[in-house]
């Protein structure tokens, strides 16, 4: 754990890793070596239609979880993959549904409900790399959030790793849900510890991460430090570490002062414009590594 900039403690947690188990080139103990070298504070092993139970390694807590990928390949029939995390037990979803092409959406919508059936949170994996349309999504229901950054979609499959263009189409649509950036490792050869969410809490309890991520109390990144906070009904603030551009984004496809350039740059405010709805946050470093925030609503 460490104190953020506002004196806030936060957990780092990569949500998206897999094993030998099913896809994955290494071992479940060789994973959580990985993760536990680079300074994670739990993870969750989400091998495809695997169970991984909740446990502890040398401090690390492995969160229950499992991948559940519907729709094949062929994106125009709806390709979704599912992670679920933070169960209360195996929701045993029948690994024959993996095949159903023809009603991959709706087996994607009754595997979101039964993962929060059993307490966990649903969140959809890869929406660029999956080619997922925002009128797919809407058809799913109530998932928990989306990986706005997947890191093996860039490093090794695809080079589709950015998911925010369809986050903010589904925002633009009243749908604003929680951004999570996440390895989804596989191979090892760097698509590891590239990723994570900083969750703010004192609570490792499972339940107690699930509950502070449901309700939007982390930000996403690739390494930097972004917080993002309502200043006036009509204006936001953004605190980070140092950083060369912020970029806010809205509903409105233009606005004033939405990109805030320079060396060194900690902070940066945002006035509502015209119709704006919502507004998030985005920070790239000097290095290229970038964080996001969840979104703020205006009155």
């Amino acid at each position: 754990m460490f104190v953020d900039l506002l004196g806030r403690t936060r957990a780092k947690l990569g949500l998206h890793v897999h094993t030998d188990l099913s896809d994955g080139l290494v071992s479940p103990e060789e994973a959580v070596r990985f993760y536990i070298e680079q300074g994670y504070d739990a993870v969750a092993l989400t091998d495809h239609w695997i169970y991984g139970e909740e446990g502890e390694v040398e401090g690390l807590k492995i969160i229950s979880g499992c991948e559940y990928d519907v729709g094949k390949s062929d994106s125009a029939n709806g390709v979704y993959h599912i992670v679920g995390i933070g169960m209360t037990s195996d929701p045993k979803i029948p690994e024959d549904w993996r095949n159903m092409v023809k009603t991959s959406s709706s087996k994607a919508s009754e595997i979101i409900k039964t993962i929060k059936l059993y307490n966990g949170l649903a969140i959809v994996a890869h929406p660029a790399w999956s080619l997922n349309t925002p009128e797919q999504l809407l058809q799913l229901g109530d998932f928990d959030g989306l990986e706005i950054y997947n890191s093996v979609s860039e490093h090794g499959m695809s080079d589709r790793a950015y998911s925010d263009v369809i986050a903010d189409q589904l925002a633009a649509h009243g749908r604003l849900t929680n951004l999570l950036a996440t390895d989804d490792a596989h191979y090892y050869d760097g698509d590891q510890c590239r990723a994570a969410i900083m969750v703010e809490t004192t609570d490792m309890d499972t339940q107690g991460l699930v509950r502070a991520i449901r309700a939007g109390r982390f930000y996403a990144t690739q390494g930097p430090e972004v917080h993002i906070e309502k200043i006036a009904p009509d204006k936001v603030k953004v605190i980070c570490s140092p950083c060369s551009k912020i970029v806010f984004q809205s509903n409105c496809v233009w606005s004033q002062g939405r990109v805030v350039r320079g060396e060194q740059v900690i902070e940066a405010e945002y006035v509502k414009y015209g119709s704006d709805r919502f507004v998030r946050a985005e920070v790239t470093d000097a290095e290229g590594k970038k964080a996001w925030t969840n979104y703020v609503t205006f009155d």
